[in-house]
């Protein structure tokens, strides 16, 4: 296992931040791993933030690993980090990129209040490809399909993705999504949703479908017109650190 696709913990300097013990968890996404959050979440910690990224069952070994788990064990994972981060700190934030960011929307739902913010990069609660409807099947026939990972603008960029995609793992994600989408109304948090008007992995259909369904008011929309759908590494990445550091920053102090 690479350095960068380790589970990223930093510690938290309550001095730097008004005296008050900010957590903020961050998960990657479906077929990726840490390697794409650990800017983001190396940029918060500098500024006196707790953070954690854990790694989701089935990532950062191979593809056919991630293929035996399952939705249950990637919110589990993310659970259990949230838990960790609610014990040591006073007020956490949890932020996540694509299934990342379906994670944390559905740890919104669960928690309530318990969560001072929301974060999410290209989350994805839908699709309209027509093709998944066959993976009930397809799962049971062809292992998997080409790689998701890696939609990125800037040059000479790596996410640290399988080189594949696993279908019966993508299927039970896709089949987690009726209850993510049943339980939106019960996300309170402030939210900040983070959109790249170009991106090959997740298209348009999941935003309307979130923004419309939180009852969240307090709802920030930022555009990043110049990233793919790994804008976490991407040329738009500077937005996103800063935007979430102001973020985090104002839902702490409430």
């Amino acid at each position: 296992m690479s350095s960068l696709t380790q589970p990223l913990t930093v510690t938290a300097r309550p001095e730097l931040t008004g005296g008050v013990r900010v957590g903020v968890l961050l998960s990657h996404g479906f077929t990726g791993s840490p390697a794409s959050m650990r800017p983001w979440g190396q940029h918060l910690g500098s500024l006196g933030y707790g953070v954690r990224v854990p790694l989701l069952p089935g990532h950062g070994t191979t593809w056919q690993d991630l293929n035996g788990r399952r939705f249950e064990d990637w919110y589990g994972a993310v659970s259990d980090a949230y838990e960790a981060l609610h014990t040591e700190h006073d007020v956490v934030v949890a932020g996540g990129l694509s299934m990342g960011g379906a994670l944390v929307l559905k740890l919104a739902a669960d928690r309530g209040d318990a969560l001072a913010g929301v974060m999410v990069v290209n989350p994805a609660v839908a699709t309209k490809r027509l093709d998944v409807k066959l993976l009930p099947v397809l799962k049971y026939v062809v292992p998997s399909f080409p790689a998701i990972a890696n939609d990125i603008k800037k040059p000479g960029v790596d996410e640290s993705g399988y080189v594949r995609t696993p279908l019966r793992a993508i299927h039970s994600f896709i089949g987690s999504w009726p209850g993510i989408i049943a339980d939106l109304p019960k996300v309170t948090s402030p939210l900040l949703y983070f959109r790249s008007p170009e991106d090959h992995v997740v298209d348009g259909s999941s935003e309307p479908i979130i923004l419309d369904r939180v009852s969240s008011t307090d709802v920030t929309r930022v555009a990043l017109p110049e990233s793919y759908h790994v804008a976490t590494l991407d040329n738009d990445a500077p937005t996103i650190f800063e935007q979430s550091a102001a973020f985090v920053a104002r839902v702490s102090a409430t």
